[in-house]
């Protein structure tokens, strides 16, 4: 039992990260149906979740002062908050229009545009077992979303550019997390994403009813405390090996939908589901594996 002693390795570590943000991100996408639901446009939600998410920095910015934020990576976060917020405003489309679970079912080709990113534009090396566990972790989405079998509407076209959109950004804070602290980089994002947000929302306002701004704000701690923990996960790992277990998501969402809107989940989404969880418990496994042996390799 000596092994439950050792410290977790940094690929652990990581997916660990990735899991809590895929909990946590599930919830906010259940509150932005919810919010969908009260008639509330998409554009003005993701304002709101942006406005509030970037107030919960104040009280951090007052701590640590304004010099803590410097930062040589200006261009590079000017790039990331647009993709990310181009991700942000079709996925929110996305979830007003069709099931938290399928919009879910559909970002999970994500990983495989992120994994093929990080070899071809970060160099990572991504060797063919972990190729081969990311195409099965795809090959299980497939199961879910059943190509052929269902019609593709705007919603889900639009979940499917949200996907590749978020992978495209999930590279860019890969790169950024090389420089920067996972809570600066998230700050950045949110004060370029921010105005940016803005407007297009001025153009749709329509002031919701005062409860509904209690929602409207509980959006910022979450999305804040959701993006640390997915910014904490790809600092700690390649991003082909945290990639897989954003795959997470699923079970998260499928409660989330049960439990506040009655959507019921069908036998083939489990089976994906398992198919998936089957591919990144091996990922983990491996990437354990190999962090134990290279210490060993390293010695002389």
């Amino acid at each position: 039992m000596s092994f439950l002693a050792e410290p977790p390795s940094s690929a652990v570590r990581g997916a660990l990260w990735m899991v809590l943000s895929c909990a946590i991100l599930s919830l906010l996408a259940g509150l932005v149906r919810y919010l969908s639901s009260l008639d509330i446009h998409p554009f003005q939600i993701v304002f709101c979740r942006l406005f509030f998410a970037f107030a919960c920095f104040m009280p951090w910015i007052a701590r640590r002062g304004v010099g803590h934020l410097r930062t040589g990576q200006t261009k590079l976060y000017g790039l990331r908050s647009v993709v990310s917020m181009a991700a942000m405003t079709t996925w929110f489309f996305a979830v007003a229009l069709i099931p938290i679970g399928e919009v879910t079912a559909l970002s999970f080709l994500s990983p495989l545009f992120m994994t093929v990113g990080a070899a071809l534009v970060l160099g990572e090396t991504v060797r063919l077992r972990r190729w081969t566990a990311t195409v099965i972790g795809f090959l299980g989405a497939l199961v879910i979303i059943r190509p052929g079998m269902m019609e593709m509407g705007d919603g889900q076209w639009l979940a499917l550019a949200s996907a590749v959109l978020m992978g495209t950004s999930s590279l860019v804070i890969k790169t950024l997390t090389r420089f920067d602290s996972a809570t600066k980089v998230v700050f950045y994002s949110h004060l370029f994403m921010t105005p940016i947000g803005l407007i297009p929302a001025l153009f749709v306002w329509e002031w919701p009813e005062p409860w509904a701004w209690l929602w409207l704000a509980a959006m910022g701690p979450i999305a804040v405390l959701g993006h640390i923990s997915l910014t904490k996960a790809f600092s700690m790992a390649d991003a082909s090996a945290i990639a897989p277990f954003d795959f997470a998501r699923l079970p998260f969402a499928v409660l989330v939908g049960w439990f506040a809107f009655g959507e019921v989940t069908d036998l083939w989404t489990w089976v994906g589901a398992a198919i998936i969880f089957t591919s990144s418990v091996y990922i983990a496994r491996r990437e354990a594996v190999l962090s134990r042996a290279k210490p060993a390799r390293d010695m002389p």
